[in-house]
């Protein structure tokens, strides 16, 4: 992995935190966070933080960033597909720079996988996860069965254990019936070690949030994110298309 690589990153935290993950996955990458301050993961306390995202998105491009990933899945659906298809479009042109989401991540992670008919385990409530279908929905992808935690509080999906969200994810696939993948949807939720049991036990490829975006960043830089270790969608990337 070339180490010259500068990412920016929009974080959902009050603080300019870089989510742990990253520098594990890409320790030669360069993370360069703007916090925005999601209050509660509810509609109420995205909002304040979603009007911070196109000026948090305009301080990392004055850095000299190559790309720019928003952190949050939830904060980038919860107004709905069109808004985060806007959302997308007025960063890319405001900053002039490759742009994603995570929201557009675990999409572009699923179509990688050949995941069309899926099982989802979230953090959210019946109301954020209604907005996670609706974004599935039109991006042609099935909704087999889905789990939750039910957390409000936005330091809540931090608190889960692994064998929790494996748990949880295990009653999704059991639910599913069938299912071509699995996601798990939440950036708090730590899942860098419940892929690869997960994939090992249903024999389906799993999609993370929190990962899938450290992928998709590295993909916005021109580089494949294939690494060893946490899962099919990492095994088996190949070369973006330019």
């Amino acid at each position: 992995m070339p180490k010259q690589h500068t990412v920016g990153l929009v974080v959902p935290f009050a603080r300019d935190e870089v989510p742990y993950e990253g520098p594990i996955m890409y320790p030669g990458v360069r993370f360069i966070p703007r916090g925005v301050g999601v209050r509660a993961l509810t509609p109420e306390g995205y909002e304040p933080a979603w009007n911070a995202i196109l000026p948090a998105a305009d301080h990392l491009a004055a850095q000299g960033v190559e790309a720019i990933m928003v952190i949050g899945t939830s904060l980038t659906f919860y107004r709905g597909p069109a808004a985060h298809a806007r959302l997308l479009k007025e960063l890319r042109q405001r900053t002039g720079l490759p742009v994603s989401t995570m929201s557009q991540a675990i999409i572009d992670g699923l179509r990688e996988v050949g995941a069309r008919r899926i099982a989802v385990a979230t953090a959210y409530t019946d109301a954020v996860n209604r907005r996670l279908k609706e974004l599935l929905a039109a991006a042609d992808i099935e909704v087999l069965s889905l789990e939750c935690f039910d957390l409000l509080e936005f330091g809540g999906p931090g608190k889960k254990s692994e064998a929790d969200i494996i748990a949880l994810s295990d009653s999704a696939v059991e639910r599913a019936g069938d299912p071509e993948g699995l996601l798990i949807s939440c950036g708090g939720l730590r899942t860098l070690g419940v892929a690869k049991p997960l994939e090992e036990r249903h024999g389906i490829p799993v999609v993370s949030s929190a990962t899938a975006a450290f992928w998709a960043a590295m993909r916005l830089v021109g580089e494949s994110g294939q690494i060893s270790g946490y899962g099919r969608l990492f095994e088996q990337a190949r070369e973006p298309v330019q």
